[in-house]
């Protein structure tokens, strides 16, 4: 014999609308004001390259900034529900701020940093400075 649960809340006749309203309840709730956009960093001989994922944005929306060695990129995707005709059953889509923080290191050459956003993508140049390249050979004893 099985055992099944049964949810008696469920059992009872509902409209098509309340019936969606609890299923998708969990999806539209947005207690989280925050979300975390992908990053990809790579490395090549002259410069370090972080991208990120933050589709929807506006530049306006973006904030990159550079203290002490430390790169802080933020911003903010809105939920704009302009459209009065139409009832959101599902939201997967992450709206809020976002906050990355990145420490470079000593050998780039912070004055020459860039910045562009295309289709999405927040593409960060960071420029390695050659005079300051670390070099170092240890001997073994």
């Amino acid at each position: 014999m099985n055992l099944v649960r049964r949810n008696s809340d469920w059992a009872s006749p509902v409209t098509i609308d309340r019936f969606f309203d609890r299923f998708f309840n969990e999806s539209t709730d947005q207690t989280e004001a925050s979300f975390t956009p992908s990053v990809d960093i790579a490395e090549s001989s002259k410069a370090f390259e972080i991208q990120l994922a933050v589709p929807g944005l506006d530049k306006k929306d973006i904030s990159i900034d550079l203290r002490d060695g430390l790169l802080t990129i933020s911003g903010e995707r809105k939920f704009v529900k302009e459209d009065k005709d139409r009832n959101f059953y599902a939201v997967q889509t992450q709206y809020g701020t976002f906050k990355k923080s990145f420490q470079l290191p000593d050998s780039v050459e912070e004055a020459k940093i860039e910045a562009t956003y295309n289709n999405g993508i927040l593409n960060v140049v960071v420029p390695k400075d050659e005079s300051k390249k670390i070099v170092s050979k240890i001997t073994v004893k």
